[in-house]
């Protein structure tokens, strides 16, 4: 798994525990101690999931996961608090819209499912978008043979739903084969 985590926290002790508690995880750590870090890291690196800290000087977690979102929509948001306040939570699920909320000390069995399941998640939502645009490309070259070759995306079936092949003279598969032959766009150039 080619995953890259960034964890948040201005406390290096707490970074620390969560590298050791992922060490042998198949990913890459990344530890920053303040939001403003965090958001030139990210700049520079792709990352999949960023664990965030709530309460920290300056630009609090949920303010954080709030930018990350809007910068990163993709990266998969946690928080991890030992302060675990309601109006705090609400907040960082709401701006932030976090996948996971933790509090500190956290679990590092859970921790870890859901760093998984996270991973998981990202990697399918990729899949998903990739396949999305190769679907909107193939669909508007086929409406463009369409404007050349009307009816070409036409099926048609027999009652036992055997393809009905339209006849084609000999005339018009050479004139199509001439038209493909003078078609630029097919030059190996």
């Amino acid at each position: 798994m080619n995953a890259t985590i960034l964890i948040v926290d201005d406390e290096p002790h707490v970074i620390a525990a969560l590298k050791r508690a992922l060490s042998d995880e198949p990913f890459e750590v990344i530890g920053a101690a303040s939001g403003e870090e965090a958001l030139g890291i990210m700049a520079g690196h792709r990352i999949k999931v960023v664990i965030s800290d709530e309460c920290m000087p300056g630009m609090d977690g949920a303010e954080f996961l709030g930018l990350v979102r809007q910068r990163h929509p993709t990266t998969i948001r946690f928080l991890l608090t030992g302060h675990a306040s309601v109006e705090a939570t609400m907040r960082a699920v709401n701006s932030g819209e976090i996948y996971r909320f933790f509090t500190k000390p956290w679990n590092d069995v859970e921790l870890k499912l859901a760093i998984r399941s996270a991973l998981e998640k990202f990697d399918l939502e990729e899949e998903n978008r990739r396949l999305l645009k190769t679907v909107k490309r193939q669909s508007s070259e086929l409406r463009a043979l369409e404007v050349h070759y009307p009816g070409i995306s036409e099926v048609k079936r027999d009652a036992k739903g055997a393809l009905v092949l339209p006849e084609v003279s000999d005339e018009e598969i050479s004139r199509i084969i001439a038209q493909c032959n003078d078609d630029p766009s097919r030059s190996g150039n």
